[in-house]
C-alpha cells in the first residue's frame, strides 16, 4: 500500500511539473510578446525623451533625467513622459484644471450672449490642447500598463519554472523511494481466548 501511495504522489508531482513547465513557457511567450509589442508601438511614434532645458523644471527633472535624450521604447519611459512631462505642462497651461472642466467652461462661455470672442477662442485652444494631451497620456499609460503586465508574466514564468523544477526533483526522489520500499507482511493477531 505504501509503495503504491508513493508512486501515486510521485507521478502526480511529475504531472504537475509538466503542467508548470508548459505554463512557464506560455508566460515567457506572453511576456516577450508584450514587451516586443510595447517596444515596437512606442518606437514607431519616434518620440525622443526630452533633455536639457526642457526638463529643468523640478516637477520634471527627477523623473526624466534617467531617460533624457533616449528614444521612447518601454513602459517606464512612457509613464515618466505621461505623468511628469505632459501632465506637468497640461496643469501649468490650465492652472490644474482638467480637460472636462475647461471644456465645460468653454461651452458655457460660447453659449453666453455677448461673450468676448477672443476669450472664447483662447479657451477653445486650451480645450483642444488638453484634449490632445489627455489622449496622448492615456495611450502612453496603456503602454505602461501592458509593459507592467509583461513584467509580471515574466516573474510568474520564473515561479512556474522554479515550481516545475522542484516538483520534478521531488517526484523523482519519490519514485526512487518507492522502488526501495519492500512490501511488508501484516501480522494478523488472533484474539486471545479468556
Amino acid at each position: 500500500m505504501r509503495k503504491m501511495l508513493d508512486k501515486l504522489i510521485s507521478w502526480t508531482g511529475l504531472v504537475m511539473a509538466a503542467v508548470l513547465l508548459v505554463a512557464g513557457g506560455l508566460l515567457t511567450w506572453a511576456s516577450n510578446f508584450v514587451a516586443e509589442n510595447v517596444r515596437t508601438q512606442l518606437a514607431d511614434q519616434h518620440i525622443t525623451m526630452p533633455a536639457g532645458p526642457a526638463i529643468e523644471d523640478p516637477l520634471i527633472k527627477p523623473y526624466l533625467t534617467q531617460f533624457a535624450g533616449q528614444p521612447m521604447e518601454n513602459g517606464e519611459q512612457a509613464r515618466a513622459y505621461a505623468d511628469h512631462y505632459i501632465l506637468v505642462h497640461m496643469n501649468k497651461s490650465s492652472n490644474g484644471k482638467t480637460y472636462a472642466e475647461v471644456s465645460s467652461e468653454y461651452n458655457k462661455l460660447k453659449a453666453t450672449a455677448g461673450a468676448d470672442q477672443a476669450e472664447v477662442a483662447k479657451l477653445g485652444e486650451l480645450r483642444q490642447s488638453l484634449f490632445m494631451g489627455s489622449t496622448l497620456r492615456g495611450l502612453l499609460l496603456n503602454a505602461y500598463a501592458f509593459g507592467t503586465m509583461g513584467t509580471i508574466a515574466m516573474y510568474a514564468a520564473y515561479a512556474a519554472f522554479g515550481g516545475a523544477a522542484l516538483l520534478f526533483v521531488l517526484g523523482l526522489l519519490g519514485l526512487r523511494h518507492a522502488a526501495t520500499v519492500t512490501p511488508t507482511t501484516v501480522e494478523r493477531k488472533e484474539p486471545a481466548l479468556v
